[in-house]
């Protein structure tokens, strides 16, 4: 998240029935102008037969020689638990499509390099990838502000960019040919379903008064930002707003503030570092508003519980892309083999893991269908129709703005419920006393 929950995008969890519904995408203009040829170019094509290792039942260990995609995350530094996240879903999908024979009897190998959550080390890592490794595929970061200059090198060279947490505003303002989010929808989706949640309450239950601490960052701020505009537009009033470095390690001047300021809701633009730094500021300043949002960190079933205490989880909200109970394509594949893999139980999984997976999958789909291993080939074809994947069926517009929404959850007796859209809710959302309050 970078979504949501989930992502995410870098975000989030749960979806179910809203996957079979929205519709995610993203596109990128492209400006690729390969000087070198792209190693992808002059691999070989598939056989008919090699169309889907999706479909495939081939018992056969893959004996070709390996598809080699190259990946930068961020395992240090800021980004680490959602780049590990990322790296535990693509890892599965290797599993997953290799145990089935891998594609055209090739099997997939991943190449992770670390960019310890620097915009500068992770352009470094894919031209090394991409001139130096010469592989034949690239995949995301975690992040958007990782996103943007990873996907202008991917274009530079022709490569199709198929990423899975890079959904802000500025990553569509790019205006790249070859990039693909694998979303639902953009990021600023996730602040826009809690805004529709607080102004479908009766006016007098509405808050009067509204909060905005924003980390600097192109996914995180803009989905306070429109949270703000919406609120703004209905008369709920914003008594502080603050947009804060990537490096603020103490919270509590921050939340001094908006103690001060006793704004009724406090919808944080966050990632997950920031957003565990506030809830524990808040939990020793005693401040409690009647609702509290963050747009990333709160999504994450297991880091959130174990970062911020177990026991100061419920009543918060944040917003989600999908769901490990979801009907959509290969998704209980994906929980069943993610399990088999790293342990855990399937409401512990985090969403960057299906978003990495999901990744995977759309490219699987995009080779049986062109029949070709050519990244020129695989983003034209992408720009056509719907794509099926665990984030529910994708496509992208001509900007890459995605064409679904997400979904609102809640923390709810130690778990993250998914309240809202009343069409793909499990419970309703409560309007309860934040447990230090």
């Amino acid at each position: 998240m970078n979504k949501r929950l989930p992502g995410t995008a870098q975000r989030s969890v749960l979806f179910g029935p809203l996957v079979g519904v929205v519709v995610g995408a993203v596109v990128l203009a492209g400006c690729s102008s390969s000087k070198s040829a792209s190693p992808a170019a002059s691999t070989p094509a598939p056989s008919a037969a090699a169309t889907s290792a999706a479909s495939s039942t081939q018992p056969a260990s893959p004996t070709g020689k390996p598809i080699v995609i190259g990946i930068s995350l961020s395992l240090t530094g800021d980004f680490s638990d959602s780049g590990t996240a990322a790296k535990r879903g693509y890892e599965t999908w290797e599993s997953v499509v290799n145990a089935k024979g891998g594609i055209d009897g090739r099997p997939v190998q991943l190449k992770i390099v670390d960019d310890a959550s620097s915009p500068n080390q992770v352009t470094t890592n894919y031209q090394n990838l991409i001139t130096k490794d010469k592989v034949d595929f690239v995949f995301g970061p975690f992040s958007s502000l990782l996103t943007i200059p990873a996907a202008q090198v991917a274009a530079r060279y022709g490569y199709a960019f198929i990423e899975p947490a890079g959904g802000g505003p500025k990553v569509f303002e790019q205006h790249l040919h070859n990039l693909f989010f694998v979303q639902p929808a953009p990021v600023v989706s996730e602040g826009k379903v809690f805004a529709d949640y607080i102004l479908s309450l009766p006016a007098d239950q509405r808050p009067k008064t509204a909060a905005y601490p924003e980390l600097d960052d192109p996914f995180a701020a803009p989905i306070a930002e429109t949270v703000r505009q919406e609120f703004e537009a209905a008369g709920i009033k914003t008594v502080y707003k603050q947009v804060y470095p990537a490096e603020t390690a103490d919270f509590t001047p921050i939340v001094q503030k908006m103690k001060s300021a006793n704004p009724d809701v406090v919808v944080a633009g966050t990632q997950s570092e920031d957003a565990y730094g506030l809830v524990k500021a808040m939990v020793q300043l005693k401040f409690a508003p009647k609702w509290l949002f963050f747009a990333n960190g709160a999504n994450s079933p297991l880091n959130f519980p174990d970062k911020v205490g177990a026991n100061n989880v419920n009543g918060i909200f944040s917003a989600a892309d999908w769901t490990p109970d979801a009907t959509s394509y290969r998704n209980q594949e994906f929980v069943q083999a993610y399990l088999a893999k790293f342990g855990g139980t399937a409401d512990q999984i985090d969403p960057t893991s299906a978003e990495a997976f999901s990744c995977g999958v759309l490219l699987e789909e995009a080779i049986a269908k062109t029949g070709s291993f050519d990244n020129k080939k695989i983003i034209e074809a992408l720009h056509q129709g719907t794509w099926p994947t665990p984030e529910g069926n994708l496509s992208w517009d001509a900007d890459g703005a995605p064409q679904g929404s997400d979904m609102l959850v809640q923390w709810q007796n130690g778990k993250m419920v998914r309240v809202w859209p009343p069409s793909v809710a499990a419970a309703s959302p409560v309007q309860t006393p934040l447990p230090w309050a």
